[in-house]
């Protein structure tokens, strides 16, 4: 199943009985990749960050499931100084990266993080600095992959020339509905896939992760409006068509999103985040949703209609 659980409001808004009945039945479901990072969720009221790497934590020490799951955690955001925002972010130096690691693998209860991410850009500390930090992570054996979220993809580029280990796999905000060219979207920090970001995927046949493929429940809760960067002609198009197939499937436009991104070219990896057993059924259903191609050209030619 190419979907991943996004784990960001474990600990925090999701309590952790309900965070580990959801961890049960993605399991059960044939589900692998669980998605977390170190400074979720610090933004909420009680919230440090770590909650959602602690709450996994106990769930693999409870079921005894780690080999099991592969699971991925993010440096580079958690703030210094609790109370602070991403202004005061610990960022990718060394220290920072080999402190935050130690600390992830603690609450996760693991010797090794399957792909450890750099979660959002530093330009105040060399790139040859990032890379040698994961790449004695590496080494030790203390994580197996590293994967780059948010970075310019010339920033991207670069670090991957300097070598082993590389930037294999990266995670940008990503859906059916795109934002309108050069507007602000509606959260700081996050980078979207483009044209070009798509083409240097599929040349170096990396792996792609999107996030806020659902846009927050927009697609299908009425108290869950678009945002106005999402809001022109060619998303009236592309709606149409969504609600189109989705009819003809006898599925949810949620569903055929998933299916839809996770078919493409390149394909890519939907990470969803739930906070309720019935949001995560809903996207499970997607795993075994076939988009022909005749269904699959309509929704791509929609917005050029």
């Amino acid at each position: 199943m190419e979907i991943a659980l996004g784990a960001m409001l474990f600990g925090t808004r999701v309590d952790e009985e309900a965070s580990f009945a959801i961890l049960d039945r993605f399991v059960e479901a044939g589900g692998t990749m669980i998605d977390t990072a170190n400074n979720y969720a610090f933004w909420l009221e009680g919230g440090r960050g770590g909650e959602s790497e602690t709450v996994i934590g106990r769930w693999l020490a409870s079921r005894g499931l780690r080999d099991r799951v592969f699971i991925g955690t993010k440096v580079g955001a958690q703030p210094k100084t609790p109370g602070t925002g991403l202004e005061n972010a610990e960022g990718l130096s060394e220290k920072a990266i080999r402190t935050a690691a130690e600390g992830s693998l603690r609450r996760l209860g693991t010797d090794h993080i399957d792909l450890y991410w750099a979660h959002f850009e530093d330009r105040s500390v060399a790139l040859e600095e990032t890379m040698g930090a994961f790449g004695d992570l590496v080494r030790e054996g203390a994580v197996g992959r590293v994967g780059v979220s948010n970075h310019a993809v010339w920033r991207v580029e670069r670090a991957r020339a300097l070598g082993e280990p590389r930037y294999d796999d990266l995670q940008y905000r990503y859906s059916y509905l795109l934002p309108q060219p050069g507007v602000k979207l509606p959260e700081n920090g996050h980078h979207h896939v483009d044209g070009e970001l798509l083409d240097y995927v599929r040349a170096e046949g990396m792996r792609l992760w999107v996030y806020n493929a659902l846009l927050a429940g927009s697609y299908t809760r009425p108290d869950k409006p678009l945002h106005w960067a999402y809001e022109h002609p060619s998303n009236e198009r592309r709606l149409a068509a969504l609600r189109s197939v989705a009819d003809e499937l006898g599925a949810t436009p949620n569903q055929v999103v998933l299916a839809w991104l996770m078919g493409g070219d390149p394909p890519m990896i939907p990470i969803v985040g739930v906070s309720a057993m019935a949001q995560l059924e809903e996207a499970l259903g997607a795993a075994d949703l076939a988009l022909d191609a005749e269904l699959r050209e309509r929704l791509d030619t929609a917005a050029s209609a």
